[in-house]
């Protein structure tokens, strides 16, 4: 054969869809999925959330029959977030045992003892000031806020959360957080810490999700978007301070970042495809630019490619009906 042709053809594995399936490197599934979930008190009927088309407030009188619902499509895991009607400047109706925090993991456990319920512990939603911690003199008290967490997380862990999700980025929140944890009898209650969370412009939609009251950013705690070397050291530290996982959070601008720490820890690593992300997809779908099953599965296949074992979106449940 002339030496003009190819010796190496890579398309030789490609060139039908059972060769191309044999093959494919990555894959993804329900068991690497987290339904992120809003929960509204002293509502009576779901509300449209208009930036993040698809998703909605669940009323807390219907949230036993949605996680019903969500188990039997396949969902294995689901992060409460609250929408409070009780706010305050510490955000203390967190750590109320009749607290939403709390009714939120007993009626997702009373509902479906096997589905793991994450409880997102942080404070912005339950704040009348927005901000994910106590303010002293305009700006967040880091160690009273560490205080309010292990307050926090200990009364979802009573409640049945199986997993505590500190998202306040706080200096030292995982550490105050499994003690707090371990001295109340709860040393079987993991940690899956948002050990790199950037101040990220894509959580616009979040804000009308959760209701938040925010005026102002969280710059000065949450990470600096262009900072490579910090944010490895930032889940390293957590991994110290004893998370049982990792977290990268937003995860489609973060590839390098979910790469950095997969190579950095050998601790379970998630990413969280967060509500911009959602919303960019969902409405460029809408116009027509793109279609939407094959773009979400792509980006869904980047960030497990990437490193992480699971992925927060809100799309699995679109997968889940969709058989995946």
């Amino acid at each position: 054969m002339s030496s003009q042709f190819p010796e190496a053809r890579p398309r030789r594995l490609r060139r039908n869809a059972s060769l191309r399936s044999l093959f494919q490197e990555t894959e993804f599934s329900l068991n690497d999925l987290v339904l992120p979930i809003f929960v509204e008190e002293e509502i009576d009927d779901f509300v449209p959330i208009n930036s993040m088309p698809g998703v909605m407030r669940i009323p807390e009188s219907k949230l036993a029959g949605e996680i019903e619902r969500y188990a039997r499509a396949g969902i294995k895991s689901v992060m409460t977030f609250g929408v409070s009607h009780h706010l305050d400047g510490n955000g203390s109706d967190t750590w109320r045992e009749d607290g939403l925090v709390s009714r939120m993991s007993r009626i997702a456990k009373d509902a479906v003892p096997e589905m793991i319920v994450m409880s997102d512990t942080c404070f912005c939603e339950y704040t009348d000031h927005g901000h994910c911690g106590v303010l002293h003199n305009h700006e967040v008290d880091n160690d009273q806020t560490l205080l309010n967490l292990g307050k926090q997380a200990v009364a979802a862990a009573r409640a049945g959360a199986d997993v505590i999700a500190p998202s306040a980025a706080m200096d030292g929140q995982v550490q105050a957080i499994r003690r707090a944890l371990d001295e109340a009898g709860f040393t079987q209650t993991a940690i899956m810490a948002y050990s790199t969370k950037f101040a990220s412009a894509l959580y616009g939609p979040f804000r009308e999700a959760g209701g938040s009251a925010l005026k102002g950013d969280r710059k000065s705690y949450q990470m600096n978007p262009m900072n490579r070397r910090e944010a490895v050291r930032e889940s390293l530290l957590d991994e110290q301070e004893g998370a049982d996982a990792l977290m990268v959070k937003p995860a489609g601008a973060y590839l390098d970042i979910i790469r950095d720490i997969r190579e950095a820890s050998r601790l379970p690593l998630s990413a969280y495809q967060v509500s911009g992300e959602y919303a960019m997809i969902k409405f460029a779908a809408q116009a027509g630019a793109i279609d939407e099953d094959r773009v979400v599965r792509e980006s869904l296949g980047a960030i497990k490619r990437a490193g992480a074992d699971l992925i927060f979106t809100y799309f699995a449940m679109d997968l889940a009906l969709a058989g995946i």
